[in-house]
């Protein structure tokens, strides 16, 4: 088995490209943060639809003279369509803020239109909300580290969880960069990218312990870069699939389910490449070798066994 591609030859110039994408996403998160959703912030959301195409700007004045001076509109899905965004107020139900709000804007296009959607979601909620979705993300990566050290080796279990943290903080860049919504749909969507490049990177390891059990010969680095290869058919066919659905549900799944979508489209992409050129090379650079991963020989009463318990051949007659 010869080696196609020299993965482990570049992980330089891949560490240089991931150290940027990691430090332009960072940078981004702490001076302009994530545009938090009414999931995280609460508030009141109303949709409405009319038969005419909306202007926003004409919306938001009718919205400011009336003294929704916080409200923040946008198309949704359509040019008919239009999303309103109310921060909470005291002294007035949500129900009664969504009615004024309808009233306003159907004013301002001169026609009744059609209350599509009318959500409401309390502060204090919209905290407990992002401060679970927080430690849901953390435990994730707790579990992630301790299963891959059971399964096989710490070198690996670290491996792992910096190949994942670096495809979460690219996806949340992604989103701080581009100022898209950042709500529960797309939280969910980022552990789901954190469940799918776990299982690319696994399905790597698992043909990295197998070959190193099995090539007698060849550095650490040959070897790897020969699992790599062996697994890089399955690695895109897997990716390009899901990409498929993906980008079919971003442009056609309508604007609800649009970020999520675009959430997962970038959390496969970069866990694709994560798993070659991020996940290997770390663990390359802790110093993994073939006796770390080979089954080490125990003998019980004269006879061998493996670590499997399975009885070994000695050649000698019971």
């Amino acid at each position: 088995m010869n080696k196609q591609i020299d993965f482990l030859g570049k992980r330089r110039l891949a560490a240089i490209f991931s150290g940027l994408l990691i430090l332009v996403s960072l940078i981004s998160l702490a001076t302009q943060g994530l545009k938090m959703g009414i999931d995280f912030t609460g508030g009141t959301l109303v949709e409405v639809g009319y038969e005419k195409s909306v202007d926003l700007n004409v919306m938001r004045a009718a919205l400011e003279s009336s003294g929704f001076d916080d409200a923040t509109v946008q198309h949704f899905g359509t040019a008919q369509e239009v999303l309103i965004r109310l921060k909470p107020r005291e002294g007035k139900s949500n129900a009664e803020l969504s009615t004024d709000v309808a009233n306003v804007a159907n004013k301002a296009m001169g026609t009744s239109g059609d209350l599509r959607r009318v959500e409401f979601v309390g502060p204090q909620v919209g905290d407990e909300l992002a401060e679970d979705g927080g430690l849901a993300l953390l435990y994730s990566l707790f579990g992630i580290l301790l299963y891959v050290a059971w399964r096989f080796e710490y070198k690996f279990s670290l491996g792992s969880v910096a190949a994942l943290g670096h495809d979460v903080i690219i996806t949340l860049g992604f989103f701080s960069i581009f100022q898209m919504e950042f709500d529960l749909t797309v939280l969910a969507a980022i552990l789901a990218v954190i469940g799918y490049s776990l299982n690319d990177t696994i399905v790597v390891y698992d043909r990295i312990r197998e070959n190193f059990r099995m090539l007698r010969e060849g550095s650490a680095e040959n070897v790897m870069n020969i699992s790599l290869n062996q697994t890089l058919s399955r690695t895109l066919m897997t990716s390009v699939t899901t990409l498929l659905v993906l980008i079919a549900l971003a442009l056609l799944g309508g604007e609800i389910i649009h970020n999520f979508a675009i959430a997962l489209t970038i959390g496969v992409l970069i866990g694709t490449y994560s798993s070659i050129f991020v996940a290997s090379p770390i663990v390359l650079a802790l110093g993994v070798s073939k006796e770390d991963l080979m089954v080490t020989e125990v003998m019980v009463e004269g006879a061998e066994f493996d670590m499997m318990g399975t009885p070994r051949d000695t050649g000698e007659t019971p």
